[in-house]
């Protein structure tokens, strides 16, 4: 059975007024950034509910959807995870990492201690669902499950950025801990740690800078010179 069809008809702006807002959204973007040390103040959870909402809006393979989004406020159970994460990520760093791994994290100032993941007032542990099941237990098959989940985590980076709150992307290589501190089924799989909150008082950034437009894109338009096949 075909899905039923709704007419769209989003608001149509004058061009002026749409390179203005997204002059004022690049102006927004170009001043995030990541942040590892994070103030304790308090965030509302309606703050987090609204970007998890916002998130859930992002385009998915076959509209399945397959993420889920476990929002920790709670401080014992942070400690739960940071212990957990630090002995994988101590693992990783002594043993695991190659040197050209290293040698890259080391101008960021990373190491096995992972502070944000207590001191960040909520820790938002993404997962990717690979498969739904159904009433009866069987499986159902979801599609383009990493880019589905990489475009709602985009969606929920930029929403916080925009809400004034810092956020972090952590990996903890491995990150199977998570499924089972987090209580997930099987066909869940951890695929980021996103604490959030405000930067601490006195946080400092790597001074970094980020691609130019002609680095990252070209543009084929209808003047561009195609070669013959």
């Amino acid at each position: 059975m075909n899905a039923p069809f709704v007419p769209y008809q989003p608001d149509r702006k004058p061009i002026q007024e749409t390179l203005a807002i997204l002059q004022v959204d690049l102006k927004t973007a170009q001043a995030r950034r990541t942040v590892r040390v994070f103030s304790t103040d308090e965030v509302p959870r309606e703050a987090i509910e609204d970007a998890l909402r916002i998130a859930g809006t992002a385009p998915s393979g076959a509209h399945r959807q397959p993420w889920y989004f476990v929002a920790i406020s709670n401080p014992e159970f942070k400690k739960r995870l940071r212990a957990a994460a630090e002995i994988e990520e101590k693992e990783f760093y002594d043993h695991k990492a190659p040197q050209d791994w290293l040698d890259a994290l080391r101008p960021l100032g990373t190491d096995f201690v992972k502070l944000h993941l207590t001191d960040a007032p909520w820790v938002i542990v993404v997962f990717r669902r690979d498969h739904e099941i159904g009433p009866d237990g069987e499986k159902l098959k979801n599609y383009y499950m990493t880019e589905s989940v990489g475009i709602a985590v985009g969606f929920l980076i930029q929403a916080l950025h925009r809400a004034g709150l810092a956020t972090l992307t952590h990996t903890p290589s491995p990150m199977t801990f998570l499924r089972e501190l987090c209580g997930r089924p099987m066909n869940e799989k951890p695929f980021v740690v996103i604490p959030v909150g405000y930067p601490a008082e006195g946080c400092e950034v790597p001074d970094l800078e980020r691609k130019q437009l002609d680095e990252i894109s070209e543009f084929i338009s209808s003047s561009t010179h195609l070669p013959t096949c």
